[in-house]
């Protein structure tokens, strides 16, 4: 099948697809497709509230380097959080820079901005 039949067949109008996440210690290699919209403002929580009814999650660190790499321009130049906790209770998650490419961790009360993706199994 040609990309650009997988794409329409597969992709929803809005989406992009942004590439390929090899799994890694057993967890299956997946597409990462990004939603459309943003959640503006936003504390950790409501970020995850958000994506959810974006219908997506939040996407992990390596995901977002991926987002970076591939759609780089479809971010501001801000910061967005990641699904992942920098530790369990810690009480900050990681996020992303789409300005430099940095990736750091804020408190989980802080207000940033959010994108939703989906994963399509390879």
């Amino acid at each position: 099948m040609s990309k650009k039949l997988w794409i329409k067949k597969n992709l929803k109008k809005g989406e992009l697809y942004a590439g390929l996440i090899l799994g890694k210690n057993g967890a299956p290699d997946h597409h990462l497709v990004l939603l459309p919209g943003q959640a503006n403002d936003v504390d950790w929580k409501a970020a995850r509230a958000w994506a959810t009814k974006a219908g997506g999650e939040l996407p992990t660190r390596r995901e977002q380097s991926l987002l970076f790499a591939n759609l780089k321009e479809e971010f501001e130049e801000r910061w967005y959080w990641s699904a992942e906790l920098s530790a369990p209770g810690s009480g900050y998650a990681w996020c992303q820079d789409f300005g430099d490419g940095g990736q750091g961790y804020s408190y989980l009360g802080d207000k940033l901005r959010a994108r939703a993706v989906r994963r399509l199994s390879v």
